[in-house]
Formats: C-alpha cells, structure tokens, sequence
C-alpha cells in the first residue's frame, strides 16, 4: 500500500516562495504519475500540476503556470512542488497524489495535506 506524506507548508506572505515535498513509501514506483491538487475553502479541488514517474512534467494549471514547479527524485522517491511569487488566491491545502493517469483521477492514492497560507 502507498503512503504519501507531505511536507513544507506554512504562511507566507504574498510574493514570498515556498517547497513542499511528497514522499512516498510503500512500493516502488516504476509507472504512473504524481502530482499536487489543491483545496481551499469553500471551492472544489483543484488540479495543480502532475508529472510522469518516469520522467517528463504533464503540465500545469494556467492558475499557477509559470510560478509553480514541479519535480521529482526518485532515488529518494519524493515529489516536489516548488512555488513562487505565491499569491492569496494560492491559499489552500494541497494534496499530494499518485495516480494510474495525468489528471490524478484514477486509482488515486492521496497524502493528508498541507496547508498554505498566503498573507496580503
């Protein structure tokens, strides 16, 4: 059974950067995809980013492109989600997931979250 355990939220303020992590354990990976969704209250889950296990980001939502940045090491079996100029909007909890698909929908392992808050 896959575990994933997130890491590196916090507060920030608006412009500020923040890392989280993603480890996994449980199995090792040779397939599939990982990747971040985000939920903040009130408002539904949000696609993030999602890269290839073996290699090759899938693409980002047009909310975060081009601030956000998505990578993996799979020595250490860990995913990260590098994000900057970090905005109030980008305040929610985010989700660490691996999946059988790219849009993190299908067979869908999920981490307990992280919260980010981003201060105006």
């Amino acid at each position: 059974q896959v575990q994933l355990v997130e890491s590196g939220g916090g507060l920030v303020q608006t412009g500020g950067s923040l890392r989280l992590s993603c480890e996994a354990s449980g199995r090792t990976f040779s397939s599939g995809y990982m990747g971040w969704f985000r939920q903040a209250p009130g408002k539904e889950r949000e696609f993030v980013t999602s890269i290839r296990w073996s290699g090759g980001v899938v693409g980002y939502a047009d909310s975060v492109k081009g601030r956000f940045t998505v990578s993996r090491d799979k020595a250490k079996n860990t995913v990260y989600l590098q994000m900057n100029t970090l905005k109030p909007e980008d305040t929610a909890v985010y989700y660490c997931a691996a999946a059988a698909d790219p849009g993190l929908r299908v067979s869908v392992v999920v981490g307990q979250g992280t919260q980010v808050t981003v201060s105006s």
